[in-house]
Order: C-alpha cells, then structure tokens, then sequence
C-alpha cells in the first residue's frame, strides 16, 4: 500500500527522479522546495527550510484540494524524504552551505518527530570520506569505504552532512524513530553516461568520487526500500551502485591508481571502492542500470 511521502529538495537533480519513482511505487508525495516540480505529477509547497515555523507547518498540511474534501483536516504523513541542501561548495559561501544544510536538517527532523512522523530518510555525501573536496591530493584511509569509516572532511559541505548524521542519530535514539542517513554517491542521470568514456579514459579525474556512482532512478529504488523498512533505528547506508567506474577489476586497479591507500576489506572483483554491500544485504537492494549497459565499448 503507497505511503504518503513528504519530499524535499524534489525538485533538484536527485529528485526529479527519486520522486517519480515514488510516484510509480503508488505512494502520494508532496515536494518541498524553493523552485517548482517540473511538469505536474507533483505539488510543490514553496518552503524555506532554515525556517522552523515553515517546516512545521508544512510538515502538517494538506497535500492538495482535495485533502479538503474530508472535513478532517490534512491526513498524517507517513515519511519525510530529506534532500534539501546548498548541493556543493561553491556555490553559497561557505558559512551559507554549512549554516543552511545543518538547519534545514535539524529543523526538518524534530520537526517531523515532534509531529509523530516516525520515518525520516535524509541525504547524507560521499563527501564524508572526505577527499570529493579536500584541498590537495587527500588519499583515502582504506577500501573497501564502508559505514563504519572515520570521516574526515575538510570542507564546509562535507562537515554539514557529518553534522547531519549526528543529528539524526539524537533525534533517532531520543524519540524512538527510524532515521536512516544515505551517504549518496556521485549522482548520474542517464543523460550523464555520454560522459563515461572520458571517465575510463581518465582514472585520475574520478578519484575524488571513489570511482563510484549512484544512478538516479536506482536511487529511488533505495528510497522506496528505506521507506518500507521498519525499526532499524538509526543507519547510515552508502548509497552507490554496485560496481567500479573502471573496466579493470577493482583490486588491479585501485593498485595502480591508489596505490598508497591499503585495502582492508572484501572486494568483489568488480565492486565499487564505496561499498553497497549493507543496502544489499539489509534492504534488499538490486541494482537496475549498471553503467556497462549504458555506455558503448
């Protein structure tokens, strides 16, 4: 049976596809965002969330007219999807990204505990493992990256979604909710996969994605499975699909193109240095668009 689903940041590159997914899956979704939808599968409630009051109140109204129509007042929400946030650094000033992406979270999650909403799902980065934007040629401190990593990020961005784990971690343990925290990587739209063979053709330029990636419709997937998944608490699940942006297996290549990071872990011969194995084996997830099937030669 569809949940009904409020979704921020719906609106930016991630969720104009995740929430279609949704849609798909049966479930009702309203978009919080600062620009429109686009086209009119979904409303958009026009929302600044670095403003508690706001969150509140959208986080408690109707999803549409016809939510008039029952006399009752808007029907309960059963999840948040959190996607919100300044994308990147360098785009606001830095104490802007940190400031809006901290608040926006906090404000979104207490706001949807308080109001009895007990599924809060929120965006967290790879740029946790701390080399997407650190200054100079940062290594990584091991692969397979997984969940357990001690992020290091130097970079406001990077520190807001750390932030933002810690936050729904006290939310989670101190009103019993599950809030589940993905660390998405590298988002590719199937329009991006034009850009691959460049990729393969230049290792060095992936690194600071850990030569990983996460396609857009298959982070609906993760969403949808987050969604139907009760009782966990709070996790953090790397977000990512399965295997490495690279055509040489993983080990192979990792040791000629990160040969100062050691490998302390499981890899599968193709695997993605971020690993997914979690979401697999907790949420059940199956990868549908493996970039080998979208990229010629």
């Amino acid at each position: 049976m569809g949940k009904r689903i409020i979704f921020t940041g719906g609106s930016g590159k991630a969720g104009r596809h995740v929430v279609p997914y949704l849609l798909d899956k049966g479930h009702q979704v309203l978009n919080l965002d600062r620009q429109p939808f686009p086209g009119d599968r979904v409303a958009t409630l026009i929302t600044d969330l670095t403003d508690s009051g706001e969150v509140f109140n959208a986080l408690s109204t109707h999803f549409g007219f016809d939510g008039l129509e029952t006399g009752k007042g808007p029907a309960p929400v059963d999840a948040v999807v959190h996607f919100a946030a300044v994308p990147r650094i360098l785009i606001r000033p830095d104490n802007v990204t940190f400031a809006e992406n901290a608040t926006s979270t906090y404000n979104v999650i207490e706001a949807a505990v308080k109001l009895g909403i007990r599924k809060v799902i929120i965006a967290s980065s790879e740029t946790t493992y701390g080399v997407c934007f650190a200054e100079g040629d940062k290594d990584y401190h091991q692969f397979p990256l997984t969940e357990e990593y001690d992020v290091d990020p130097m970079d406001s961005y990077g520190l807001s979604k750390v932030v933002n784990e810690k936050t729904a971690r006290a939310f989670a343990m101190r009103y019993k909710a599950d809030v589940y925290a993905l660390r998405i990587g590298n988002v590719v739209s199937p329009e991006d996969y034009d850009n691959f063979p460049g990729y393969l053709a230049d290792p060095p330029c992936r690194k600071r994605n850990a030569w990983s990636y996460i396609d857009a419709r298959d982070l609906g997937q993760i969403v949808d499975l987050c969604v139907a998944k009760d009782g966990l608490g709070f996790q953090v699940f790397n977000a990512v699909n399965d295997t490495i942006t690279a055509k040489e297996p993983t080990r192979e290549f990792l040791a000629k193109w990160a040969p100062e990071t050691p490998i302390t872990g499981d890899l599968e011969e193709f695997g993605a240095p971020i690993s997914n194995r979690k979401i697999r084996e907790v949420l059940g997830f199956r990868e549908e668009h493996d970039w080998r099937d979208h990229v010629q030669g």
